[in-house]
């Protein structure tokens, strides 16, 4: 209870936080997570959505659909609450592996001059640091990196599992965690650790030795190998996700920039200042600077080596400590080692799991020298841990305020310039500045086609701009041909121009090409073909599909309702998709106008149009077409 108010207190400042970044693709324009049945569907995320390959993540954000929508409250409620739980669950974890120490009379590993704190003390001490830290602020508030949580969570479980089969032989305790380990792998790729490191428990805390575990517990440890099975089908699509050997450079080189990452993180874990949203693309390119950090890694990993290998009868203690160690380099080594994650090779959140390790270390090296004055030391650390949290949850609380945050920490960013520009864009009046972002990211980066397409958007609001826009979204094709989302923006653009229609015809058709379950494009292509003479049919298919894709799509139903409405027979069609539009955004006077238009078409439904009219003028009172319409008919205005 006490690590779930704790938890709740340091993330009071986290609900109101906007969605970002990689939510837009996991969330905001992901289809799969709309619909959770057939649940394979929901299963099944776009491959480059930041879901790919993730189906138990892709459901969790389904029921977060099914419950609230597109609410971004119920989405840092139920990451907050995850977060909690394996707070609880590490409590657990903790405090059984120190009542397994003293049994193995390792008391001076515990005590400090015999003057101990109980298991439950320590183990919560553990847990409620790991809670509040502020560098788990990443894995909790940005709602996308619900897969680390996610996954940690189901990792924590795993070893629980472990841990109460270990003591008490039932088979029911191993089959939850081997049914919690294949939950994590199909929740993030990390997960694949997961079997060697309960392994390395077993042979640390309960067995002794590798052939020990594996004499007494060989079934459990072939069912925990075989949720690689799963993992290995899911990583079959991996390289189109932006992860892979040799991705953006040598293994090598990657290896040696993660040295220096590695580090970074040690010390972040131990002072969270400064603590940044996004890295960018790349922490720097390898150099003979990286040789401190890699001789730091070597050191750190050789004594974790050294102490792991040792003799039981030498000492629980030492190898307790390596073990300490070993999670945090086997967790992190999927991330920071030779596999790169070419888009992301720095991110915070890596250390969710890592940092129950740190804080172990902490703790324990705290109490041992302190003894039971340690208490009073370790919850002042946790309050001011947590105050650090709630100020950290205060950035996220708009995008403006994240992206800003990280331009002043990571000036060269050009990820965050770019997106700080998205972010000033949505605030009226500041166009301008927004302007100022792309043309900084450009200016470091250009060939970045992202803030090609970005900037060309914001130009084409600007009257008079729009053969700059063009040109901006050219160049983004140019250097990316392959992007559905220029596509459709160099269409909507040439869609203005009189007589470059087919050209943008052109456009939409191979964003679609690129991306079929584009809705928008889809909406835009029927605009584009309704203009057209002779393809009014094209057009209605294309606003279907939209509508297909996207139920819920005011305009796609407007513009059938349009559409249907040029057809003399299909005129109840046409109010029928007015009407699911009104629905949808009832707020719309264009919506209310041509519906309007549509019932007077009709004998005996004029009072229906003129209740439509006065809401055209409730919503703008100066609309002179709907007034003078009113005067025709006979009625007043309002």
């Amino acid at each position: 209870m006490l690590i779930a108010i704790a938890g709740a207190a340091a993330y009071a400042d986290s609900f109101s936080g906007p969605f970002t970044l990689d939510d837009k693709s996991s969330i905001m324009d992901n289809p799969t997570i709309r619909h959770l049945w057939p649940i394979w569907s929901a299963l099944r995320a776009p491959v480059k959505s930041g879901v790919g390959g993730r189906p138990v993540l892709n459901l969790s954000f389904g029921v977060n659909y099914a419950l609230g929508g597109l609410n971004a409250w119920g989405y840092h409620a139920a990451n907050l609450a995850i977060h909690v739980l394996a707070g609880v669950i590490l409590f657990g974890i903790a405090r059984r592996t120190l009542a397994r120490l003293r049994g193995l009379s390792v008391a001076r590993f515990l005590d400090a001059g015999g003057a101990a704190c109980s298991d439950s003390t320590l183990a919560f001490a553990i847990a409620l640091i790991w809670t509040v830290h502020p560098m788990q602020t990443e894995a909790v508030t940005y709602v996308s990196q619900r897969a680390e949580s996610l996954m940690g969570l189901f990792y924590l479980l795993t070893l629980y599992g472990f841990i109460r089969y270990a003591e008490g032989g039932r088979i029911w305790n191993a089959a939850l965690s081997v049914v919690f380990c294949l939950a994590g792998m199909a929740t993030k790729e990390v997960m694949v650790t997961a079997p060697v490191v309960v392994l390395l428990y077993d042979r640390t805390f309960v067995g002794g030795t590798l052939g020990e575990a594996w004499r007494r517990r060989w079934r459990y440890y072939l069912g925990l190998a075989g949720t690689w099975l799963l993992l290995g089908f899911l990583l079959r699509d991996v390289h189109e996700r932006g992860v892979g050997l040799g991705l953006g450079g040598a293994w090598w080189e990657y290896a040696l920039m993660e040295s220096r990452v590695v580090v970074r993180y040690l010390g972040l874990a131990v002072w969270p200042h400064p603590l940044v949203f996004d890295y960018g693309s790349w922490a720097g390119r390898p150099t003979w600077a990286a040789a401190p950090y890699v001789a730091v890694n070597l050191l750190l990993f050789a004594a974790a080596a050294w102490a792991l290998v040792r003799p039981v009868q030498r000492g629980r203690g030492v190898r307790a400590l390596g073990f300490a160690w070993a999670w945090v380099f086997l967790i992190l080594a999927p991330t920071s080692s030779v596999v790169a994650v070419a888009g992301q090779p720095m991110a915070e959140h890596r250390m969710y799991l890592p940092l129950a390790a740190v804080a172990a270390v902490v703790v324990l090296g705290l109490h041992s020298l302190l003894g039971r004055r340690s208490p009073p030391v370790l919850l002042s650390l946790a309050v001011a841990l947590g105050w650090l949290t709630w100020q950290r949850n205060g950035i996220y609380g708009s995008e403006e305020r994240i992206w800003s945050d990280t331009v002043a920490k990571c000036p060269e960013n050009v990820r965050a310039h770019n997106n700080l520009g998205l972010a000033l864009e949505r605030i009226p009046g500041r166009s301008d500045e927004a302007i100022a972002q792309y043309e900084e990211a450009l200016r470091l980066d250009p060939k970045y086609e992202e803030a090609h397409n970005n900037l060309g958007i914001a130009l084409e609001k600007m009257p008079g701009r729009l053969d700059e826009a063009i040109a901006q979204y050219e160049e983004a094709l140019r250097l990316m041909p392959d992007v559905p989302e220029a596509h459709y923006n160099l269409g909507s653009a040439l869609a203005r121009i009189p007589g470059r229609l087919d050209e943008a015809i052109a456009q939409y058709e191979e964003a679609l090409r690129l991306k079929p379950d584009y809705p928008k494009a889809h909406n835009n292509l029927g605009s584009a073909l309704a203009r057209t003479p002779g393809r009014l049919d094209e057009a209605i298919a294309q606003y279907e599909e939209a509508l297909r894709l996207e139920p819920d799509y005011a305009e796609a139903h407007y513009n059938l309702g349009n559409a249907l409405a040029k057809m003399p027979r299909r005129l109840e069609e046409a109010i029928a998709q007015y009407e699911e539009a009104l629905g949808l955004a009832p707020d719309v006077a264009a919506f209310h106008m041509n519906l309007a238009v549509t019932l007077l078409r009709i004998p005996g439904r004029t009072g229906e149009a003129v209740t439509q009219l006065r809401e055209v003028l409730r919503l703008q009172p100066g609309n002179a077409p709907a007034r003078q319409l009113l005067a025709r008919i006979g009625e007043p205005g309002p």
